[in-house]
């Protein structure tokens, strides 16, 4: 195991803890619930029917777990780059490597895909506007967002990721106000869930592969633990939001596709437009088609945010570890690493690039390379705590948020992981993912190799 004292930087600076616990609840939120949901889920209901929100309700109850571990971690030792850390300290060195950069390479996908996503929703209303000018316009408000305050940065990601949740609690409440009052030509409410081939129409199988889907909509909520180092209080604030976060994901996701299903048959769900813009005709309000593209331009928007900010922290621990270089450990005066911050945006500057080579085409082949990096991020965080916990047992340790069922819930989640991978070889758009997954893992170990003979030198 590697001591405390050797993962420590010469800086000394400790970053802000300028987050409150209604900003760390929206930033997961926001960076969990975002376009998936309104234009995504079309797709996924049409794979497993009704039983759509039981794959929500699996999916959730795994991350949950998954996101417990690391709130377990996060509160015993509250630190930014808190991935890479533990896995360096409790795992050793090249764990911590790939925790780190993996999650950092990751991000840098998400933040370039919701970037590209951000100029197509532009251009729904600004079609003669270049898509990389509005790309390029989001990155320097955001990247200039991140370099004032954290709390700044937890102000704007609050009340962005507010719009997206309002607007779901809304298309929940006309749904189901639309059911009740049955101000519709669908007499027979929730039967729509069962009278249209079952709640299985498609079988298990269909149902088992929209789980990977599923799955990938909820990445995003680990953010909570990198938001650890400038919390306010940990001790409260991260399990606060931790149980807070997931019941409400829980409901958005579950709630939203009960709703949806027992307005329409299932294969009538989103075949006209999305199913958001489909409530909002439904109930007589005129430009639902502007409000949705307004709000998933601020999704993009919101998790692009998040991404810069959870990328700039990550390679500050990732410098904090001597796992990257020192100069991104760098805090302005205002306490924000800047170097971070800089790097991370830069790079999504290829995304304004690509996009004016080949404007609205790049959007999902970024999507694609993230899928299999989600698992392994995932993976890390159980296996780490099964390591932070044998470190516990043997020192006497007793943590102040113990995760739930250990270690059957790790196991539990790791089976589940690997049986996502095993899914996803049988879905020709993300076959390529987990081919290139051991690919990927062997790039790393050899950058890793090559840092540390450079630093021996």
């Amino acid at each position: 195991m590697i001591k405390i004292s050797e993962i420590k930087s010469e800086n000394n600076n400790e970053m802000n803890r300028g987050l409150k616990n209604r900003h760390l609840q929206m930033i997961a939120l926001g960076t969990a619930v975002g376009t998936g949901l309104f234009y995504g889920s079309t797709s996924t209901i049409a794979l497993a029917g009704p039983a759509v929100s039981l794959s929500y309700l699996v999916g959730g109850i795994i991350v949950f777990l998954i996101v417990r571990m690391l709130g377990e971690m996060s509160v015993d030792e509250p630190v930014s780059g808190s991935f890479s850390y533990y896995a360096t300290k409790y795992w050793g060195e090249f764990p911590g490597f790939l925790a780190g950069w993996n999650y950092w390479f990751l991000y840098i996908f998400v933040s370039m895909a919701e970037l590209a996503a951000v100029s197509i929703y532009v251009a729904y209303w600004l079609p003669d506007l270049p898509q990389w000018i509005s790309a390029l316009v989001c990155l320097i408000i955001i990247t200039a967002i991140n370099l004032i305050t954290v709390s700044v940065y937890g102000e704007v990601e609050f009340w962005m990721a507010l719009i997206k949740i309002s607007a779901i609690i809304f298309m929940i409440v006309l749904g189901l106000y639309l059911i009740f009052t049955d101000a519709r030509p669908f007499p027979e409410n929730f039967s729509n869930l069962w009278a249209n081939g079952g709640f299985f129409p498609n079988g298990a199988w269909s149902t088992m592969l929209s789980i990977v889907p599923v799955m990938f909509s909820f990445g995003g909520i680990e953010l909570i633990g990198i938001t650890a180092g400038e919390a306010e209080n940990p001790d409260k604030t991260i399990p606060r939001a931790i149980h807070q976060v997931i019941y409400r994901i829980l409901i958005f996701y579950v709630g939203t596709m009960l709703v949806l299903m027992s307005l329409w048959s299932w294969k009538e769900v989103g075949t006209e437009a999305s199913p958001f813009v489909q409530i909002f005709d439904n109930v007589g309000i005129p430009a639902a088609a502007n409000i949705l593209n307004f709000v998933v331009l601020t999704a993009a928007a919101s998790v692009y945010n998040s991404a810069i900010y959870s990328n700039s922290r990550m390679l500050y621990g990732l410098a904090q570890s001597n796992n990257a270089p020192k100069f991104l450990a760098k805090l302005s005066s205002r306490r924000v690493p800047v170097n971070g911050i800089l790097l991370s945006s830069g790079i999504t500057l290829l995304v304004v690039a690509l996009n004016f080579f080949f404007p609205g085409q790049i959007f999902m082949y970024l999507m694609s390379i993230v899928t299999g990096a989600v698992v392994l991020s995932w993976a890390m965080i159980v296996i780490t705590h099964l390591k932070f916990r044998a470190h516990c047992t043997s020192t006497g340790h007793v943590t102040k948020f113990p995760a739930l069922l250990y270690p059957f819930a790790n196991y539990l989640c790791l089976a589940a992981l690997i049986g996502i991978l095993a899914l996803m070889t049988t879905i020709d758009e993300m076959r390529l993912a987990v081919i290139i997954l051991p690919l990927w893992l062997a790039a790393i170990f050899a950058a890793y190799h090559y840092q540390k003979h450079n630093k021996n030198i």
